[in-house]
């Protein structure tokens, strides 16, 4: 069977590329880092580590690369395969939306009928049917009515820390021990390869909003806590007991919404997000605030991890302080290497934090939500302005 890989980065190396090797897919990642294809084509395989005190190390084999320019290729790959996945960030689906359009066009003039999935692995919810929407303008009618009798879009979630990292190997990848991969069960067309390791649900929602409400808001949170109190790495942060407590004080008010809304178990729930919490401290990876602070608007965009939580929380009557002194330290990251940060900072000047509430996050003036996250903000800028005085 074969796969096709957008992207042939860490999440998509030691992750997807990983999980579908061991279910025996032959992979030919879709790239752009030329010393990467080089050496995926050379060699054909590469090693993950896990990030355990053995340092646990597997070979994924039956790999290739090609590069996203070779537009035939590209098209041939696709033409040819069973499966298409993506781990390339949701604002990267927009460019990759055309090569596979391509491919379905010279798949479909190939007269081939076998069922094809494409599944982007992203960290978004209902990344595969944006994904969809962006290659559907691109095909015209006819096109896209063939295309929905064999060729599918399911819905997925994934979750698996795997930070920047520098190896003398340029295909090697450390990755946590902990993985899930969620995909929608309905979406899938008769004959799909059920990948190993993956859970197939009938409902994605309540998995979606798990992941994303717990390991997604609670990561970006202890990141943006650490930062103001100057620390460089999420390890550090959780081992600081007061940010720990205060993270855990998030994930404890968004768990209170997953519970009322999903129906959640509140003994699972909380086991969960011990785990998540673990996970966060584990001392065989380090992973920098930078990184999982890095892209502070699209962080606070209205769909995502924070604000999607907290008016969801606020219209069913569910109080969510914690959260929201969390995203006001969002609105003090400031790293002028990150041009999210730069340009959220440039927002803010030219609007106020107000009108950036309103204007970014979509939550009007005289929301409630507006009103707490502006006093959070104006409160905490005193007390940061106050411990720079003091010093």
């Amino acid at each position: 069977m074969k796969a096709v890989h957008f992207g042939a980065g860490n999440i998509g190396r030691g992750f997807i590329g990983h999980m579908l090797s061991a279910s025996e897919y032959e992979i030919c990642f879709v790239a752009r880092n030329k010393k990467q294809i080089s050496q995926l084509q050379q060699r054909q395989e590469y090693p993950i580590t896990l990030a355990n005190p053995e340092q646990d190390t597997t070979i994924v084999s039956n790999v290739t690369a090609i590069n996203i320019t070779e537009h035939e290729r590209v098209a041939e790959e696709i033409a040819a395969a069973d499966i298409i996945t993506t781990a390339v960030g949701v604002s990267a689906l927009k460019d990759i939306a055309n090569p596979i359009a391509e491919g379905i066009k010279l798949r479909l003039m190939q007269n081939k009928t076998a069922p094809l999935h494409i599944i982007a692995c992203e960290n978004a919810i209902a990344g595969s049917t944006r994904l969809k929407k962006k290659v559907y303008a691109l095909l015209d009618e006819e096109i896209r009515e063939q295309a929905d009798t064999c060729i599918s879009f399911p819905n997925a979630a994934v979750d698996r820390i795997v930070p920047v990292q520098n190896h003398s190997d340029p295909l090697q990848v450390t990755v946590e021990p902990f993985y899930e991969w969620v995909i929608h069960r309905p979406a899938l067309l008769p004959g799909f390869h059920e990948i190993k390791g993956v859970h197939y649900v009938d409902s994605l929602e309540p998995y979606i909003e798990r992941k994303m409400f717990t390991v997604n808001t609670g990561h970006c949170c202890a990141a943006y806590l650490g930062y103001l109190e100057g620390f460089k790495t999420i390890r550090q942060v959780m081992k600081d007991p007061s940010l720990r407590a205060k993270v855990r004080h998030v994930m404890e008010e968004t768990g209170a919404l997953l519970m009322e809304k999903h129906g959640f178990d509140s003994q699972k729930h909380d086991k969960y997000m011990n785990a998540i919490l673990e996970r966060f401290a584990n001392p065989n990876l380090t992973d920098k605030v930078s990184r999982v602070g890095r892209s502070p608007l699209r962080k606070l965009s209205p769909n995502d991890r924070l604000v999607r939580p907290v008016m969801q929380a606020s219209e069913a009557g569910i109080e969510t302080p914690h959260l929201i002194s969390a995203m006001a330290a969002v609105l003090m990251f400031r790293d002028e290497r990150d041009p999210e940060a730069v340009k959220m900072q440039n927002m803010i000047s030219e609007k106020g934090v107000s009108g950036f509430i309103s204007d970014h996050m979509d939550i009007p003036a005289n929301h409630i939500v507006h009103q707490k996250l502006l006093a959070s903000y104006e409160t905490l800028q005193a007390s940061v302005r106050s411990e720079v005085l003091s010093n």
